[in-house]
């Protein structure tokens, strides 16, 4: 039995489709990733798995238990990490962790122990009596792990676990996450467009964009999909370069990304005279060349043509856009 299964599981806000066909396993002790731009449709693929939200068409089981037919089984093998905040600040961590226990019906003894057991794996055990607003950012969210975790839930769905974070605070939630997935045994969902974030953390991972799972990997595996190096040239003609670079042997491939071209290559340092001597040939003056390997980035830009978008709006705010531009198409 997968942790996870869909099938052609959608679903669509009136003319627009957020999330569509996605088929998907997830296998139990797996951390599989949702890599995507904000407005992508991760929170809604996670909503409808968590039973918050009705599909629209497809089929999709948790641990077992279908989301339809089957939603307080769902519910009690899932806990969720929601992209924003879910805890009380007027009351102290234990507290919120007593509250969210009573609200599955653990039994005072249960609830004591496990609380116990919660904080010390999210490092919050010294904090524990403390008033939620005073609170750092990065204890907040350690919390609402730590509740996530309080019913022994069989699937974790972590939603955007680090957005805002800064990056020391982000690691170590990272650790975190890493050390929850081997002491519980957890199956863990998460949703993020960090791509470093990923890469650290999941054992494959699925890039979304627009509703649709473009490819899912793992993240070697999917950086290897664009050769050994990348070999990113510009210049102010760039379309000159471009057709001269595709008609090079040594390039495997080319792409072009707003200022620049990304060439696919083996042994990308010596093939940089030759990028050199090709351009010169051609007339065109290099303004810059730089060597690297592969990132989940590059394969987001491999995937989807563009880079992913960051910008600080909800994945709701993104669909009501692309509701309006799909209805200004269609006047």
């Amino acid at each position: 039995m997968h942790a996870i299964e869909t099938r052609g599981l959608t679903k669509k806000f009136d003319a627009l489709t957020a999330v569509k066909q996605v088929d998907l396993q997830v296998a139990q002790g797996e951390i599989f990733g949702l890599l995507g731009p904000n407005g992508a449709g991760k929170t809604t693929f996670i909503k409808m798995l968590s039973t918050l939200s009705e599909p629209t068409e497809g089929d999709a089981r948790v641990w077992g238990h279908d989301i339809r037919r089957e939603k307080d089984a769902v519910r009690h093998d899932i806990g969720m990490v929601f992209q924003d905040p879910a805890v009380d600040d007027r009351l102290t961590g234990r507290e919120n962790l007593d509250f969210h226990a009573r609200m599955y019906g653990m039994k005072k003894t249960d609830r004591i122990s496990r609380i116990g057991e919660v904080l010390d794996l999210v490092g919050l055990t010294d904090k524990a009596g403390e008033l939620l607003r005073n609170y750092s950012g990065g204890m907040k969210r350690r919390l609402e792990i730590a509740r996530g975790l309080m019913h022994f839930p069989r699937v974790l769905f972590l939603d955007e676990p680090t957005l805002g974070l800064d990056p020391q605070t982000r690691y170590h939630i990272w650790e975190y996450i890493k050390g929850l997935n081997a002491q519980e045994q957890v199956t863990i969902v998460l949703t993020t467009h960090y791509m470093e974030e990923a890469d650290e953390l999941c054992s494959r991972i699925g890039i979304i964009d627009y509703g649709s799972i473009l490819v899912i990997d793992t993240p070697e595996a999917l950086k290897n999909t664009l050769g050994n190096d990348l070999l990113t040239v510009k210049a102010a003609d760039l379309d000159a370069l471009q057709q001269a670079f595709g008609n090079e042997s040594w390039v495997l491939e080319v792409n072009r990304f707003d200022s620049s071209l990304v060439l696919s290559v083996q042994q990308g340092e010596e093939k940089v005279p030759l990028a050199v001597n090709t351009a010169q040939k051609h007339g065109v003056t290099l303004t810059s060349v730089s060597v690297r390997k592969p990132t989940l980035d590059d394969v987001f830009l491999h995937y989807t043509g563009k880079s992913i978008r960051e910008e600080d709006v909800s994945e709701k705010d993104q669909i009501r856009g692309r509701m309006r531009m799909h209805g200004s198409g269609r006047r």
